[in-house]
Protein backbone atom coordinates (compact mmCIF):
# COMPACT_ATOMS: atom_id res chain seq x y z
CA UNK A 1 0.00 0.00 0.00
CA UNK A 2 1.36 3.25 -0.99
CA UNK A 3 1.90 5.51 1.83
CA UNK A 4 -0.62 8.08 2.60
CA UNK A 5 0.41 11.71 2.95
CA UNK A 6 -0.03 14.79 5.54
CA UNK A 7 -1.51 16.81 3.27
CA UNK A 8 -5.15 15.60 3.88
CA UNK A 9 -4.42 15.84 7.61
CA UNK A 10 -5.86 18.28 9.89
CA UNK A 11 -6.46 18.81 13.95
CA UNK A 12 -9.33 19.65 15.76
CA UNK A 13 -10.35 19.39 19.61
CA UNK A 14 -12.15 16.01 20.53
CA UNK A 15 -13.49 17.30 23.59
CA UNK A 16 -13.55 21.03 25.86
CA UNK A 17 -11.05 22.16 28.10
CA UNK A 18 -10.92 24.90 30.85
CA UNK A 19 -7.67 25.92 32.18
CA UNK A 20 -8.02 29.51 34.73
CA UNK A 21 -5.26 31.80 35.38
CA UNK A 22 -4.19 34.93 37.78
CA UNK A 23 -1.88 37.84 37.29
CA UNK A 24 -1.96 40.63 39.77
CA UNK A 25 -5.24 40.37 40.80
CA UNK A 26 -7.46 40.29 37.11
CA UNK A 27 -8.41 36.51 37.06
CA UNK A 28 -8.32 34.71 33.25
CA UNK A 29 -10.38 31.80 32.17
CA UNK A 30 -10.05 30.06 29.27
CA UNK A 31 -12.81 27.96 27.60
CA UNK A 32 -11.60 25.93 24.72
CA UNK A 33 -14.29 23.42 22.37
CA UNK A 34 -15.07 22.03 19.02
CA UNK A 35 -17.31 23.58 16.75
CA UNK A 36 -18.31 21.98 13.52
CA UNK A 37 -19.07 25.49 11.89
CA UNK A 38 -18.94 29.30 12.40
CA UNK A 39 -22.89 29.03 13.49
CA UNK A 40 -22.03 26.84 16.40
CA UNK A 41 -18.31 28.58 17.21
CA UNK A 42 -21.17 32.04 17.40
CA UNK A 43 -23.64 30.50 19.38
CA UNK A 44 -20.90 29.21 22.27
CA UNK A 45 -19.33 32.91 22.37
CA UNK A 46 -23.20 34.25 23.08
CA UNK A 47 -23.62 31.09 26.00
CA UNK A 48 -20.59 31.78 27.57
CA UNK A 49 -20.79 36.13 27.19
CA UNK A 50 -24.44 35.06 28.57
CA UNK A 51 -23.05 33.19 31.03
CA UNK A 52 -20.18 35.28 32.38
CA UNK A 53 -22.25 38.33 31.81
CA UNK A 54 -20.34 40.47 34.95
CA UNK A 55 -16.89 39.79 33.42
CA UNK A 56 -14.94 42.67 32.45
CA UNK A 57 -13.98 41.39 29.20
CA UNK A 58 -15.02 38.05 26.84
CA UNK A 59 -12.64 38.00 24.83
CA UNK A 60 -12.29 35.32 21.57
CA UNK A 61 -11.29 33.65 18.50
CA UNK A 62 -12.19 30.70 16.46
CA UNK A 63 -11.26 29.08 13.32
CA UNK A 64 -13.72 27.02 11.67
CA UNK A 65 -13.18 25.07 7.85
CA UNK A 66 -10.70 23.74 5.81
CA UNK A 67 -8.56 25.40 2.97
CA UNK A 68 -10.72 27.94 0.39
CA UNK A 69 -13.75 27.80 2.90
CA UNK A 70 -12.07 28.20 6.03
CA UNK A 71 -13.01 31.18 7.96
CA UNK A 72 -11.78 33.05 11.38
CA UNK A 73 -12.92 36.02 13.37
CA UNK A 74 -11.72 37.12 16.62
CA UNK A 75 -12.34 40.09 19.48
CA UNK A 76 -10.44 41.94 21.85
CA UNK A 77 -14.23 42.40 23.41
CA UNK A 78 -13.32 46.20 24.76
CA UNK A 79 -9.63 45.10 25.69
CA UNK A 80 -6.48 47.41 23.54
CA UNK A 81 -6.29 46.35 19.86
CA UNK A 82 -4.57 43.31 19.26
CA UNK A 83 -4.27 41.94 22.80
CA UNK A 84 -6.49 39.56 23.12
CA UNK A 85 -8.44 38.15 20.28
CA UNK A 86 -4.95 37.60 18.25
CA UNK A 87 -3.35 36.00 20.95
CA UNK A 88 -6.16 33.59 21.42
CA UNK A 89 -6.62 33.07 17.78
CA UNK A 90 -2.50 32.49 17.47
CA UNK A 91 -2.25 30.04 20.20
CA UNK A 92 -5.18 28.19 17.78
CA UNK A 93 -3.15 28.32 14.39
CA UNK A 94 0.11 26.99 16.53
CA UNK A 95 -1.37 23.93 16.94
CA UNK A 96 -2.91 23.90 13.74
CA UNK A 97 -6.25 23.32 14.69
CA UNK A 98 -9.61 24.23 13.42
CA UNK A 99 -12.91 23.52 13.93
CA UNK A 100 -11.82 24.98 17.22
CA UNK A 101 -13.14 27.95 19.48
CA UNK A 102 -11.93 29.85 22.59
CA UNK A 103 -13.16 32.05 24.63
CA UNK A 104 -11.22 34.09 27.20
CA UNK A 105 -13.42 35.44 30.37
CA UNK A 106 -11.49 37.89 32.79
CA UNK A 107 -12.47 39.57 35.74
CA UNK A 108 -10.43 42.88 36.83
CA UNK A 109 -8.08 42.56 39.62
CA UNK A 110 -7.47 46.66 39.41
CA UNK A 111 -3.57 46.16 38.32
CA UNK A 112 -3.12 47.42 34.80
CA UNK A 113 -1.28 45.24 32.95
CA UNK A 114 -0.09 46.61 29.69
CA UNK A 115 -0.36 46.03 26.10
CA UNK A 116 2.31 43.55 26.55
CA UNK A 117 1.57 42.00 29.93
CA UNK A 118 -2.74 41.85 28.37
CA UNK A 119 -1.39 39.38 25.29
CA UNK A 120 0.92 37.48 27.24
CA UNK A 121 -2.06 36.56 30.06
CA UNK A 122 -4.81 35.93 27.60
CA UNK A 123 -2.25 33.65 24.64
CA UNK A 124 -1.39 31.69 28.13
CA UNK A 125 -5.03 31.40 29.27
CA UNK A 126 -5.80 29.96 25.98
CA UNK A 127 -2.85 27.43 25.29
CA UNK A 128 -3.93 26.21 28.96
CA UNK A 129 -7.30 25.84 27.45
CA UNK A 130 -6.55 23.97 24.62
CA UNK A 131 -3.64 21.93 26.16
CA UNK A 132 -6.32 20.73 28.85
CA UNK A 133 -8.84 19.89 25.58
CA UNK A 134 -8.20 16.28 24.16
CA UNK A 135 -6.44 17.03 20.21
CA UNK A 136 -8.07 14.76 17.54
CA UNK A 137 -6.38 14.10 14.14
CA UNK A 138 -8.44 13.99 11.43
CA UNK A 139 -8.52 13.36 7.85
CA UNK A 140 -10.03 14.68 4.65
CA UNK A 141 -11.56 12.41 2.96
CA UNK A 142 -13.11 10.77 -0.11
CA UNK A 143 -16.41 9.91 -0.77
CA UNK A 144 -16.91 6.68 -2.74
CA UNK A 145 -19.95 4.46 -3.76
CA UNK A 146 -18.61 0.72 -5.01
CA UNK A 147 -21.05 -1.99 -6.12
CA UNK A 148 -20.35 -5.94 -6.61
CA UNK A 149 -21.31 -9.41 -6.44
CA UNK A 150 -22.30 -10.79 -3.08
CA UNK A 151 -19.73 -13.67 -3.96
CA UNK A 152 -16.65 -10.74 -3.85
CA UNK A 153 -17.66 -9.30 -0.39
CA UNK A 154 -15.30 -11.16 1.39
CA UNK A 155 -12.01 -9.59 -0.29
CA UNK A 156 -13.63 -6.00 -0.25
CA UNK A 157 -14.71 -5.82 3.07
CA UNK A 158 -10.92 -6.99 3.65
CA UNK A 159 -9.54 -3.61 2.05
CA UNK A 160 -12.00 -1.41 3.11
CA UNK A 161 -10.55 -2.66 6.99
CA UNK A 162 -7.09 -2.78 5.47
CA UNK A 163 -7.29 0.90 4.17
CA UNK A 164 -9.34 2.34 7.36
CA UNK A 165 -12.44 3.26 5.62
CA UNK A 166 -15.43 3.97 6.99
CA UNK A 167 -18.91 2.29 5.63
CA UNK A 168 -21.80 5.25 5.49
CA UNK A 169 -24.71 2.98 4.06
CA UNK A 170 -24.62 -0.53 2.67
CA UNK A 171 -26.79 -2.26 0.77
CA UNK A 172 -25.92 -6.11 0.84
CA UNK A 173 -27.87 -8.10 -1.52
CA UNK A 174 -27.44 -10.07 -4.25
CA UNK A 175 -25.20 -6.86 -6.35
CA UNK A 176 -23.91 -5.64 -3.23
CA UNK A 177 -23.38 -1.50 -3.01
CA UNK A 178 -21.73 0.58 -0.44
CA UNK A 179 -21.04 3.81 0.00
CA UNK A 180 -17.77 4.76 2.08
CA UNK A 181 -15.14 7.41 2.91
CA UNK A 182 -11.69 6.85 2.62
CA UNK A 183 -8.78 9.33 3.48
CA UNK A 184 -8.29 11.04 0.42
CA UNK A 185 -4.44 10.19 -0.13
CA UNK A 186 -5.13 6.82 -0.26
CA UNK A 187 -8.69 6.85 -2.64
CA UNK A 188 -6.76 6.12 -5.83
CA UNK A 189 -4.92 3.31 -4.36
CA UNK A 190 -7.95 2.11 -2.65
CA UNK A 191 -9.67 1.43 -5.87
CA UNK A 192 -7.22 -0.18 -8.02
CA UNK A 193 -6.40 -2.59 -5.42
CA UNK A 194 -10.59 -3.54 -5.28
CA UNK A 195 -10.30 -3.21 -9.13
CA UNK A 196 -7.45 -5.57 -9.13
CA UNK A 197 -8.88 -7.78 -6.02
CA UNK A 198 -12.27 -8.84 -7.78
CA UNK A 199 -10.80 -8.40 -11.29
CA UNK A 200 -12.81 -5.57 -12.14
CA UNK A 201 -15.53 -6.92 -11.36
CA UNK A 202 -16.29 -4.42 -8.43
CA UNK A 203 -17.54 -1.46 -9.95
CA UNK A 204 -17.11 2.66 -8.55
CA UNK A 205 -19.16 5.33 -9.82
CA UNK A 206 -19.36 8.88 -8.19
CA UNK A 207 -21.35 9.29 -5.04
CA UNK A 208 -24.04 11.71 -4.21
CA UNK A 209 -24.33 13.59 -1.12
CA UNK A 210 -26.68 12.13 0.31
Amino acid sequence: MSEPTDNDVYYTLGRPGRFELKVKGSRFTGYAAPAGSREIAEKLVESLEKQFYDATHNCYAYRVGLGGGAVFRMSDAGEPSGTAGRPILDAIDRRRLTDTVCVVTRYFGGTKLGTGGLARAYGECAIGALNASEVTEQFITARLKVAFGCELTGKVMTLIQKYGSKIRKGDFQARTEIRLSVRKSLADRFMADVINATSGKAVFSDDDPA
